[in-house]
C-alpha cells in the first residue's frame, strides 16, 4: 500500500518511486495525484516502470509471468 502517487492509500507494485516517496507520502488526496501526475505522463511517455504507477488489485499475488495472448486466453475459458 503507498500514498505516494495520489495521497490516497492504493495498492501497488514497487519500484523506485514507491520505495522513495511511501514514507513520506501525505495524506492529501486528490493534490498529490494533480502534483504527480506530470511525473506519472513523463514516465509513461518514457516507458519508465520505476517512476510510473503501476496499480495492483487483491489478488496481484497471484499474477505470473508468461505471454500476454495466452493469459488472456485463459482468463476467458
Amino acid at each position: 500500500m503507498t500514498r505516494a502517487f495520489t495521497g490516497h492509500p492504493a495498492r501497488a507494485l514497487r519500484n523506485r518511486f514507491v520505495d522513495t516517496y511511501s514514507a513520506a507520502a501525505p495524506v492529501g488526496y486528490p493534490a498529490i495525484h494533480h502534483l504527480t501526475a506530470p511525473i506519472r505522463a513523463a514516465a509513461a511517455a518514457q516507458g519508465d516502470a520505476e517512476a510510473l504507477n503501476l496499480w495492483a488489485g487483491v489478488n496481484h499475488a497471484a499474477a505470473r509471468p508468461g505471454p500476454v495472448a495466452e493469459l488472456i486466453d485463459e482468463v476467458q475459458a
